[in-house]
């Protein structure tokens, strides 16, 4: 079965000028031009699949679509041109906390954020307090979060993304989340989530991780696929660059 798959697929961002209203008036016509010609091309014609079960790492610089290529995935993001098909329910670890309000309490976000990721309040409220000693946050957690840091934060998400008992989980750069208590912590429920079977896509610089974890690597260069293989092969071409 085909979990994940793009077809010819492009993204593409337009960059506004920010010269100001009067620049846009007096050069009406060269900001239009210029408007046109401001595309910023994140993604161009990429094609893959991933099956069921795979675990499949993307690799590649900064600013190569990794990242936008998790969006697409994720359907936070539509793609300029292509198809994009993805069959199951999706557990995002992207921006972890991003549903987040920050005047409530680390409890009551747990709620709100679990129905933001598709959770029913019968089964967010029966996981309460398993999130809350995954996060180990037992301390803060009927504070309000804009008392918590970043790294609170990122741990309460992750503590409650990975309750959603999902059939494809992304992964962009989250292990790095926590003291290396948690980071072992977290690293260790991605690998659960392999041995159940869970289709995972991991998005990394640490290639060593991602040689560890993945079956598959795609390598994403210049907004294009330079490569798709067994994950040794093609580690060892990225590092050998």
């Amino acid at each position: 079965m085909t979990r994940i798959k793009f077809e010819n697929v492009s993204k593409h961002y337009r960059l506004i000028n920010s010269g100001g209203i009067k620049t846009f008036l007096f050069n009406f016509v060269s900001q239009i031009k210029s408007y046109r010609k401001n595309v910023f091309h994140a993604l161009e014609d990429i094609s893959f699949e991933i099956k069921d079960k795979e675990v499949v790492g993307i690799i590649g610089r900064n600013g190569a679509g990794k990242s936008t290529t998790l969006g697409l995935i994720a359907g936070v993001l539509s793609p300029t041109s292509g198809n994009v098909e993805v069959k199951g329910r999706i557990a995002p670890l992207l921006e972890l906390g991003a549903g987040f309000h920050h005047d409530l309490t680390g409890r009551e976000n747990i709620v709100l954020n679990g129905l933001l990721l598709g959770m029913s309040k019968k089964d967010i409220v029966s996981k309460v307090d398993e999130i809350i000693e995954f996060s180990e946050l037992e301390e803060f957690i009927d504070q309000p979060i804009r008392m918590y840091s970043s790294g609170m934060l990122s741990r309460l998400g992750f503590s409650i993304a990975i309750q959603t008992n999902p059939e494809i989980l992304l992964i962009d750069e989250v292990l790095s989340v926590g003291d290396k208590g948690f980071q072992k912590k977290s690293a260790d429920k991605i690998h659960e989530f392999r041995e159940k079977g869970i289709t995972i896509v991991f998005v990394s610089h640490d290639v060593g991780t991602v040689e560890k974890l993945c079956d598959k690597v795609i390598w994403i260069e210049n907004h294009k696929i330079k490569m798709i293989g067994n994950a040794k092969d093609v580690i060892s071409a990225y590092t050998d660059e």
